[in-house]
C-alpha cells in the first residue's frame, strides 16, 4: 500500500471513529509505529487531524463546522491559485456564468477581471466585491439576496428565488467536502439549497476543490459526484481518490505546479 493510500484510510478512520491509536493502526496496516507516527505528522501538518499522545483525533467539531471566509482563504493557497487559473481557461467572452461562494471561486473571480462582456451571477459577497472593484465596465455582476453565512455566502429562500429564473452557461461551484457516498457537501443546510438552485440553472457544472476536500463530509449533500461535468483539483489528490473520481465525474482535471509529489513511494 502506498503511503498516501494508507494516510487516506487513517483519515477516514479518525473521522468515523472520533480518534485512533498508533499501536492499533500499526497492527492493522502491518507497519511500524514509527511509520504511523510519520503518517499522522503528515496529516497534522496538512491540518487534517490533531495529534495527541499515542494517536490522533479529528480537527473540527463535526459536519456542521463552518470556518469563516478569511480563515479558509489562507489554507492551501497555492493549490487554490493553480485550480483557479485552470478554471479561468473555461470562460469565454460574453458568457453568462455563476460563481458560488468560496475562497477558490474568489480566486477565480480575480482571474476573470479582463474577460469582456461577462455576466456573473454569485451568492458570494467577496466574489461580487472583487468583480465590482476591478472588473471591466462591460461586465455585469448579479448578486443574489439572502441570509449571510460565516463564509460570506448569501443563502436561503430569497437567494433560491433569485436564481430560479436564470439560465446560465457555466457554474463554478466551491464545496466543503467530497465523498464517494455523500457526493459534494456543505456544512450549511440553506447553502445546500442555494447551491442546488445554481446547479439547476446552469448548462454545465464545474466543481473547484483542492485535495483536502476529499474525505470531508458536510451535513448536507449538494449533488452526487456524477453531476459534475468537470472537477478541477490539484496534484496532491490521493491515488485512490483519483480512481473514484475518474469513474464518477465527467472529466477530472488535475493541475500541476503545487510543488508536491503526486504519489509517495511504498514503504
Amino acid at each position: 500500500m502506498l503511503a498516501r493510500q494508507r494516510q487516506t484510510a487513517i483519515l477516514e478512520r479518525v473521522r468515523s471513529a472520533g480518534g485512533v491509536r498508533v499501536t492499533e493502526l500499526a497492527a492493522e496496516f502491518g507497519v511500524s509505529d514509527m511509520t504511523i507516527r510519520r503518517d499522522l505528522e503528515t496529516l497534522h501538518e496538512q491540518g487534517l487531524l490533531a495529534k495527541v499522545h499515542g494517536g490522533a483525533t479529528p480537527t473540527g467539531p463535526g459536519s456542521t463546522d463552518e470556518p469563516g471566509f478569511h480563515a479558509k482563504a489562507v489554507r492551501q493557497s497555492a493549490e487554490k491559485a493553480a485550480i483557479a487559473a485552470r478554471a479561468a481557461e473555461l470562460v469565454r467572452p460574453g458568457a453568462a456564468i455563476a460563481l458560488s461562494a468560496g475562497t477558490t471561486t474568489a480566486e477565480l473571480a480575480r482571474r476573470l477581471l479582463d474577460v469582456p462582456g461577462l455576466t456573473v451571477v454569485t451568492n458570494s459577497l467577496p466574489v461580487a466585491e472583487i468583480l465590482h472593484v476591478g472588473g471591466r465596465p462591460d461586465q455585469t455582476v448579479v448578486l443574489t439576496g439572502g441570509v449571510r453565512t460565516p463564509s460570506d455566502a448569501l443563502v436561503g429562500p430569497l437567494a433560491v428565488a433569485a436564481i430560479a429564473s436564470l439560465h446560465l452557461d457555466l457554474l463554478f461551484l466551491g464545496v466543503h467536502g467530497i465523498s464517494e457516498r455523500a457526493g459534494f457537501t456543505t456544512p450549511n443546510l440553506m447553502e445546500a439549497d442555494t447551491d442546488r438552485a445554481l446547479v439547476a440553472a446552469a448548462d454545465r457544472l464545474v466543481v473547484l476543490a483542492d485535495h483536502t476536500k476529499w474525505g470531508t463530509v458536510g451535513i448536507s449533500s449538494i449533488v452526487g459526484l456524477a453531476a459534475a461535468d468537470v472537477l478541477v483539483t490539484d496534484d496532491r489528490l490521493a491515488p485512490d481518490a483519483r480512481r473514484v473520481l475518474d469513474e464518477k465525474v465527467g472529466e477530472l482535471v488535475i493541475v500541476p505546479g503545487t510543488g508536491r509529489p503526486t504519489e509517495e513511494a511504498a514503504e
